[in-house]
């Protein structure tokens, strides 16, 4: 099953008292283009995503986003400077002593100096949380996958009718074709028989000319190769492996062959053809820019 190049997903967990949440959303690329945006507390993670993306997916531009709640993990802690606050209450004790003054040193007042409580965070299981973040993310892209198979079918179904449609066309070609040479010879007896008059027309001599310039508009080629083009890329669109590289090489050999019989056919009808068959390849074309 072919997937979409474009695609959303999300997913939610808690790791190690944290609340954790992903989000991919991806574009058409060439190549994978991974970024991911992280806290900075917890880019250590990071290569545990990326590799999580890479295992999923083989190309596009992949944002991943990651948030990190902390406010419930319960892991910010308030320390005392002993040393300092013993200092603070000697001195203000000191101070109310030497001068007369009312000691009246409370808990709050001192907890209010500089640098007498102090916050710390406890030291986070970094191999922990990574494992936990790719785990979460995992569970994205299975979000993310589903929306991208949703997508792919829908282009599937696209390319198909398309296919059908360029099947069709190709058969008025190859029916055309026998018309063109029947026609070019009514013409060459027409005008050998004005040229020639009473002396007769060459029987053999029509033939020959016939027989060149069939051989030279022949599309037989052409149109064998284009079913066979045909053949080949409904077996990548109903395979499971990504494969929108190889189609679009593959529809650039469609475009080869439309081309040739529109340089090689002389006929009104089959140039009106050969338009439409160009222009559903086309179509084909833009629409498997979108695939994996």
């Amino acid at each position: 099953m072919i997937k979409s190049m474009t695609g959303y997903g999300s997913a939610k967990g808690s790791v190690e008292g944290l609340e954790i949440s992903v989000e991919l959303k991806s574009v058409n690329n060439r190549y994978l283009d991974t970024s991911v945006r992280l806290p900075r507390s917890f880019i250590f993670a990071e290569d545990a995503v990326k590799s999580a993306v890479q295992a999923h997916i083989s190309r596009g531009k992949v944002d991943v986003f990651v948030s990190v709640d902390s406010s419930l993990s319960g892991d910010m802690t308030v320390k005392v400077n002993e040393p300092l606050l013993k200092g603070y209450i000697d001195a203000i004790t000191h101070i109310a002593q030497e001068n007369s003054l009312p000691d009246d040193i409370t808990a709050m007042s001192v907890s209010r100096f500089p640098d007498v409580l102090s916050v710390e965070k406890k030291d986070l299981d970094a191999e922990a949380i990574s494992r936990g973040i790719a785990e979460i993310t995992e569970r994205a892209l299975k979000d993310f996958d589903s929306m991208r198979q949703r997508e792919g079918e829908k282009l599937r179904d696209d390319v198909l009718s398309r296919l059908e449609t360029i099947n069709a066309l190709v058969s008025a070609v190859e029916e055309k074709a026998p018309e063109t040479v029947a026609e070019y010879r009514r013409r060459l007896e027409q005008k050998m028989s004005e040229v020639l008059g009473a002396a007769g027309v060459d029987e053999n001599r029509i033939l020959a000319e016939a027989a060149i310039f069939a051989d030279h508009i022949a599309v037989d080629e052409e149109t064998v190769r284009l079913r066979s083009h045909m053949a080949q890329l409904r077996g990548m669109i109903e395979g499971n492996s990504p494969t929108g590289r190889k189609i679009d090489f593959l529809i650039q050999e469609f475009n080869r062959e439309a081309n040739t019989i529109g340089s090689k056919c002389q006929n009104s009808q089959i140039a009106y053809v050969v338009v439409d068959l160009k222009s559903e390849i086309e179509k084909i074309r833009e629409q498997i820019q979108n695939i994996e």
